[in-house]
């Protein structure tokens, strides 16, 4: 039991999961935090950062592959995870609305997901990319309320690249310019988790304020 959770305290530290499981375990976590429900509450923001920072400053907790590839990779992981979140939306139905709360799952991770998907409408598939918890079930929903699955692929690519590429692209950039970056990681963790939970959590004020 102390092995399980020392190996999913690992899961939510991104430097731990670069350097204890490198590549394999990188591309796991993306997909898993896109693609399952209970990937929630993985650091998917902050790991594509430092994996973008380490391939300019560490490569060999990378398998040293190449910054283009690490792209592609993490690009497949986050569409496909979101592919298989679709499916599993389209499956569950609306039998998922009223699943009970237990340890991991919450009604309210969808309720904030929908009143998200209201505002934002499709696009929420890309914007949602970029905020926890949104991300994981946005494509749930997605395959719930049954977005035509060529719009789904569409728009499912164009966040994956969008996500990936950027946040990747600035780790990478400050990397090679800025080595000595690495240093302040804790503090850049810390601040991308506050500025992307915001919008999460201001949605969810709102959802309440509503009902």
């Amino acid at each position: 039991m102390d092995d399980f959770w020392s190996f999913l305290k690992t899961l939510t530290d991104p430097q731990s999961i670069l350097s204890y499981g490198g590549i394999v375990l990188l591309l796991f976590v993306i997909f898993s935090e896109t693609g399952l429900l209970i990937g929630f509450f993985l650091p998917g923001d902050s790991l594509i950062f430092i994996s973008g920072l380490f391939c300019a400053t560490k490569p060999s907790y990378l398998n040293n592959v190449s910054f283009p590839i690490l792209v592609f990779l993490l690009v497949t992981a986050a569409f496909s995870g979101n592919m298989v979140g679709y499916w599993f939306g389209k499956k569950t139905g609306e039998k998922l609305f009223t699943k009970n709360d237990n340890l991991i799952f919450k009604k309210k991770y969808i309720e904030t997901t929908r009143a998200f998907f209201e505002k934002y409408g499709k696009m929420a598939l890309i914007a949602g990319r970029f905020l926890p918890i949104i991300r994981t079930f946005a494509p749930i929903l997605a395959g719930v309320i049954q977005i035509e699955l060529k719009k789904f692929f569409m728009y499912n690519l164009s966040g994956a690249l969008l996500w990936i590429g950027s946040i990747s692209g600035i780790g990478f950039f400050l990397g090679r310019r800025f080595p000595q970056i690495e240093g302040y990681l804790w503090w850049i963790v810390i601040g991308l988790i506050i500025l992307t939970s915001i919008p999460v959590v201001i949605t969810w004020f709102k959802t309440k304020r509503t009902n």
